[in-house]
């Protein structure tokens, strides 16, 4: 498979000419392997996946890293926490930038280790599966939005042109059910997949622990935690209310979304792009193609935090809130191709809701919409969906 770029290159070169240690961190098969073997090929490269590496890097981590003593590429990383240790002490003794790239795929494991070991002396990047503007230049990008939004944008899919649905089924039992099954000591594997398939059900909606837990018949603690073995693995992220300093009523649940639709229509039970199209969830879904479009349009230019979503007690519900800056902007998502006067009334009704504030900030209204062409409509930005990576959202 031909390398692509990825938006993400500028920021891990820049990192690496900073630091002694880059950490790049993000879901299995989103390229980070791919990436990292592309941009430092004279690395030397070792993966901690196989056992053998894997026993020796745990049990002997002096003796792995003497292999090394001008840095390496190390793939999976989390699988041998306690080498981040060792590792501190050689960059500390020679902290020529660069030395390491380090990579991993569990979120909170790769935190533990850095935040333990390597504070101050590596630079963490998010490496997220591709986004549209990434996706057009595998040249299998389409004009059928649906086809892209049931596709997913996992590298291995486009690259290979495969079935998306036959690799997504794979990708569940190889990667998500075994990441998932160590971090959270899951058992029943069958409670859990219907767990999973009830959250890709309430995508793009507040999350409600006790309904959801009540639901996949397991218990409010129990559905917490394996809502966070899921964001750790980096298959859900969630966006937290935004409140704006506002003195009404608002309503504080964070709000679910998947960060591939492809395996949010895959946990669904979605069999095809025609499917997608005239599934009841298609909105939501939708939704979260757009939220995570937004979110790997930001992180992998070094952003991850200042995603929100607003909803008042007694007024309006606005899908998106995004912090650019000193300014807000307010993103109403709508998979109609056909602009309804309607769409634009939650936007119009916060600004009223702010204009009592006193605000330094300015807010930018915008809607992405099904339809192929954007255009401005009483002081919104109305985007297309094949436009929304040539917006500026950091």
């Amino acid at each position: 498979m031909t390398y692509k770029p990825r938006t993400l290159e500028p920021l891990v070169r820049r990192a690496a000419g900073e630091y002694p240690v880059v950490t790049i961190t993000g879901p299995r098969q989103s390229g980070k392997t791919t990436l990292c073997r592309a941009l430092f090929p004279h690395k030397p490269y070792v993966n901690l996946e196989p056992l053998d590496e894997r026993e020796y890097a745990r049990k002997d981590p002096r003796g792995f890293l003497a292999q090394y003593p001008d840095g390496a590429v190390i793939d999976e990383v989390q699988h041998a926490p306690d080498l981040a240790s060792y590792i501190q002490v050689m960059v500390d003794e020679d902290p020529a930038p660069g030395r390491f790239i380090i990579t991993g795929s569990q979120h909170f494991g790769i935190s533990r280790t850095i935040s333990q070991s390597l504070a101050g002396r590596t630079a963490v990047v998010y490496l997220l599966p591709l986004s549209y503007e990434e996706l057009c230049l595998f040249g299998t990008e389409t004009d059928d939005l649906w086809q892209v939004v049931f596709q997913g944008a996992y590298p291995v899919i486009h690259g290979r042109r495969l079935n998306a649905r036959r690799w997504l089924d794979s990708y569940l039992f190889t990667y998500i059910e075994r990441d998932l099954r160590q971090l959270s000591q899951i058992g029943d594997l069958e409670a859990f997949a219907n767990f999973m398939a009830l959250a890709a059900g309430r995508c793009a909606q507040e999350i409600n622990l006790s309904s959801l837990g009540g639901d996949a018949g397991v218990s409010h603690n129990t559905a917490r935690a394996w809502l966070s073995a899921l964001e750790a693995s980096f298959v859900v992220f969630r966006l937290s209310a935004w409140h704006g300093n506002l003195r009404k009523q608002i309503m504080k649940a964070p709000k679910l979304h998947f960060a591939d639709s492809g395996l949010t229509c895959r946990l669904l039970g979605i069999r095809s792009a025609d499917e997608l199209r005239l599934h009841p969830l298609r909105g939501s879904i939708f939704e979260t193609w757009v939220a995570a479009e937004i979110f790997k349009h930001r992180a992998h230019r070094g952003e991850t935090a200042g995603m929100f979503h607003f909803r008042a007690s007694r007024g309006p519900e606005v899908d998106l809130m995004i912090r650019r800056g000193l300014d807000q902007i307010a993103c109403e998502v709508k998979s109609s191709a056909t602009m309804d006067g309607s769409f634009l009334r939650p936007l119009h009704k916060l600004e009223e809701l702010l204009s009592g504030a006193a605000r330094a900030d300015t807010l930018i209204k915008r809607l992405v919409f099904a339809g192929d062409q954007g255009y401005r409509r009483s002081g919104v930005e109305c985007i297309s969906w094949r436009e929304i990576h040539r917006n500026d959202w950091m």
